[in-house]
């Protein structure tokens, strides 16, 4: 069966390894044209907006990247639902508020998941920190293994 899959890295590529996420999406799309791979979506922003419920509605299985400052070695793949730090702002959007809204506009739940990459420097300068870039590089090749049965991360996400 083929799946609708959406890869969405969001973050600042002007301050370091803010960027991660955006990172992330330009270096798995190189890899999925490179493979001839079908069924794959990908965008890319500086924070998620209200517009992206819409966006994933129709998907099968979302992966929003992103940045961490959290306590995490490399990197960590978490399940994101409607009761996922569910927060909005004038000025960004949490996965599972997305989620929430994707739910309550159009009663769809795809499997949802966010990559939080590990991250160090945030300083207002372009490119990643080493450390960062090999954070990225691990989780690259961890969800691309992933991806290669995306059934497995689809029936293994329940919506709450």
């Amino acid at each position: 069966m083929a799946y609708k899959i959406f890869i969405y890295g969001y973050g600042n590529p002007g301050r370091q390894d803010d960027g991660l996420g955006n990172a992330f999406v330009e270096k798995f799309e190189e890899w999925v044209n490179q493979e001839g791979l079908k069924g794959f979506e990908f965008d890319s922003n500086y924070q998620l907006n209200i517009e992206d419920a819409d966006a994933i509605a129709e998907k099968d299985l979302v992966i929003f990247a992103d940045a961490s400052v959290e306590e995490i070695e490399d990197f960590i793949l978490t399940p994101v639902d409607a009761s996922s730090d569910v927060s909005f702002t004038t000025h960004s959007a949490s996965p599972g508020y997305i989620v929430k809204l994707c739910g309550d506009l159009f009663n769809k739940f795809p499997a949802t998941y966010l990559l939080h990459i590990k991250g160090y420097e945030w300083a207002f300068k372009e490119g990643l920190t080493e450390k960062s870039q090999k954070n990225l590089e691990k989780a690259l090749q961890d969800i691309k293994e992933k991806l290669k049965n995306p059934e497995k991360l689809i029936n293994l996400y329940k919506v709450f």
